[in-house]
């Protein structure tokens, strides 16, 4: 069985987004990033599938020199090989830069040329993997434009790759024929966690590295804005003896009492 699983490096679920002067990209210089969650659990699933069925696993990602470290991350939990489509770098001030942030089209077509090469010299992945949206631009796109192109069939938002499809009210089955494209969500499985052994293993596990070409943008960026949070407020009860009836007041509403 050949199995791929495309990644995107993605900042820390939690952490503080600021954006640069000009509000048009992330200041980068004190984020952390991470692999998206739904593509944690699509390589996780990758690794169970060949590890139950033996074959081949490779991971992709769109992005820049940094993204090496999710690849390695994703070696780590026990895929077999990388393959990296290397955008411009991070300026050095830590802002991205405009033209660094790909599309959803022209994501796919890079992803596309790519698993097309692949499968040339290697023959054709059974399963393809992909996060249900990724965690920082939340498109739904990529994944199905790449299984459009490959005229193979696509389900999306599965968290179970038997393959079952989570709705209001019960859940639809598929019967899916391989090749084919799956997009999941977090919840698909439990990931491990990468041991030292794996880490020192992908090390010397391979990358190869290829340089898209980006093609014009289709969408113009005319600015980011961080959403208001919902803030944080205080308020005082009084003091002493006089403070007790609104203490047990506050502790009904909540239900404690």
């Amino acid at each position: 069985m050949r199995v791929a699983a495309c990644i995107k490096r993605v900042p820390i679920t939690g952490g503080r987004i600021l954006l640069t002067d000009d509000s048009r990209a992330i200041n980068t210089q004190h984020l952390g990033f991470t692999m998206s969650p739904h593509e944690e659990c699509g390589v996780e699933e990758a690794v169970r599938l060949v590890e139950a069925n033996k074959g081949d696993s490779v991971v992709l990602t769109l992005g820049p020199p940094e993204a090496v470290e999710q690849l390695r991350d994703a070696m780590a939990l026990g895929i077999d090989r990388a393959i990296h489509l290397q955008t411009a770098a991070a300026l050095a001030q830590g802002a991205q830069e405009e033209s660094q942030e790909w599309d959803a089209e022209a994501t796919a077509a890079a992803l596309l040329e790519a698993i097309r090469a692949d499968e040339a010299a290697n023959g054709p992945f059974d399963i393809i993997f992909f996060g249900n949206e990724s965690a920082d631009s939340g498109g739904f796109q990529v994944g199905i434009r790449v299984a459009y192109a490959l005229s193979r069939p696509c389900v999306t938002g599965l968290k179970r790759v038997t393959v079952e499809q989570e709705v209001e009210g019960g859940r639809d089955i598929f019967v899916v024929p391989l090749p084919a494209v799956l997009t999941v969500k977090e919840g698909l499985n439990l990931p491990r966690y990468p041991s030292v052994p794996g880490r020192m293993r992908a090390r010397s596990k391979p990358i190869a590295s290829v340089t898209p070409t980006r093609p014009p943008p289709r969408l113009e960026l005319v600015s980011l804005a961080v959403p208001a949070g919902q803030g944080r407020r205080a308020e005082s009860l009084g003091s002493g003896p006089a403070a007790a009836a609104a203490v047990v007041d506050v502790l009904q509403k909540a239900g404690v009492l």
